[in-house]
């Protein structure tokens, strides 16, 4: 008799824009604490280029409504809909109530 190999149960993970966010805010540190001296040293440091660098920095530029809801995120076996590349828009706008209301789209595509 054949026996079928049940899949693996998935592990529920937290999501990745919330991992890219801590990293943010970490680096942050590490420029304002000037244990790193550019964005090229924590490029260099991580083993990423520059821009990928700049694009995970962009993150803190959220409104802290949206910082909070991805911090706040639980872990999941799916991919979420919010990820770091459907926040990059958002972290392009300058004022703070547009980019909840720009967040609040993104939220309605889930």
């Amino acid at each position: 008799p054949r026996f079928s190999n049940p899949k693996p149960q998935k592990i529920p993970k937290t999501p990745r824009v919330a991992e890219l966010l801590r990293k943010a805010i970490e680096w942050q540190g590490l420029l304002e604490s000037k244990d790193c001296t550019s964005q090229a040293d924590i490029a260099r440091r991580e083993g990423l280029s520059r821009a990928r660098v700049t694009q995970i920095l962009s993150l803190i530029s959220l409104d802290p409504e949206i910082q909070n809801y991805i911090h706040s995120m639980p872990k999941s076996t799916r991919k979420h809909q919010v990820t770091e590349r459907s926040l990059r828009p958002i972290t392009l706008i300058g004022d703070r109530r547009e980019q909840v209301r720009a967040f609040r789209e993104v939220l309605r595509r889930e």
